[in-house]
């Protein structure tokens, strides 16, 4: 969570966001994040209320990952000077199998993170639990 939040920071007043880097959870085992990989927002208009990952980057994040037998698992981004809630925006972008940490960024500090994984079937997002070891 410290690189989490670093880079978060860093990006303070955008958003900024990256990808969980891990191991898929089966069914009933949650996803075990084992690291963080940053990346960098590709939105150029409006970077403080949105982001978008390069599809070339997020390609090659995953690659690096499965080189060494493990997956993209989910994403961070920031919402700054907002609550960790998925916006409109985030949601009509979503992939059911991920998991997605939104952290606050108040000022310029990490002040509160959640995670959540989108309902296929609702298209609506769960609030999941979110353990740091």
């Amino acid at each position: 969570m410290d690189a989490v939040a670093q880079h978060l920071e860093a990006g303070y007043p955008n958003e900024a966001c990256g990808a969980l880097i891990g191991r898929a959870g089966d069914g009933t085992q949650p996803h075990q994040a084992l690291e963080f990989r940053p990346m960098r927002n590709a939105v150029t208009d409006r970077p403080w209320d949105r982001y978008v990952l390069d599809p070339l980057e997020q390609l090659q994040v995953q690659k690096d990952a499965e080189a060494r037998g493990l997956e993209i698992i989910g994403f961070v981004h920031s919402h700054p000077d907002h609550p960790p809630r998925p916006s409109q925006f985030d949601t009509e972008r979503a992939w059911p199998f991920y998991s997605y940490v939104v952290a606050a960024v108040a000022q310029g500090k990490m002040a509160e993170v959640r995670a959540w994984r989108l309902d296929e079937g609702t298209k609506t997002f769960r609030e999941e639990p979110l353990t740091i070891d």
